[in-house]
């Protein structure tokens, strides 16, 4: 189950980010019911050994595409992020105390604090893409305009997949010329 869930979070990586065509220090918000992976109510059978695999997964490409990874926690903590000191400080963003617990932040933030290098805890972000596996409701980390982008994977083990880029507002009326680059 565990080499099914890499190889699957891979190909929806590589489709989202396809998708979303980021450029480097572009921030990936991510939130993930171990859950509803194993095909269990979200909040229900937190598992450490998916948690830690897909983390694994996700720092890894998020290093080699050059991108910097937000992990949601549950509602338990406000939905707040566990992102590395550095993000929190080169985005200003605003921290929060709370150390994410297996059943207070859930298994997947818990497995982020415990392998990143200096993790912190923030209370909201503005992401230039997302995925939410199990939905977890990471809508509010994403920027205001989002757009879904759809891959082949519609699932991680049992949960429901969802994947988003941001893209600038539109703004003017029927005058207005827009910059096809940004759309």
């Amino acid at each position: 189950m565990i080499e099914q869930i890499r190889k699957d979070l891979i190909k929806a990586l590589e489709g989202l980010f396809t998708g979303a065509n980021p450029g480097e220090d572009a921030i990936l918000v991510v939130g993930c019911s171990t859950s509803e992976i194993v095909g269990e109510k979200i909040g229900t059978d937190g598992r450490d050994d998916v948690a830690r695999a897909v983390f694994d997964t996700l720092r890894k490409f998020c290093r080699k595409k050059k991108i910097r990874l937000a992990a949601q926690c549950c509602e338990h903590l406000n939905r707040s992020l566990v992102v590395e000191k550095e993000t929190m400080k080169r985005f200003a963003l605003n921290r929060v105390n709370a150390v994410p617990q297996k059943h207070a932040g859930g298994a997947f933030a818990t497995a982020a604090w415990k392998d990143m290098k200096e993790p912190v805890l923030v209370e909201s972000i503005a992401a230039d893409f997302g995925i939410d596996i199990g939905d977890t409701l990471i809508g509010m980390h994403l920027k205001p305009v989002t757009v879904p982008v759809r891959v082949g994977v519609k699932k991680i083990g049992e949960a429901h997949l969802v994947l988003a880029r941001t893209r600038c507002k539109y703004v003017g009326g029927e005058r207005a010329v827009y910059d096809p680059d940004l759309a």
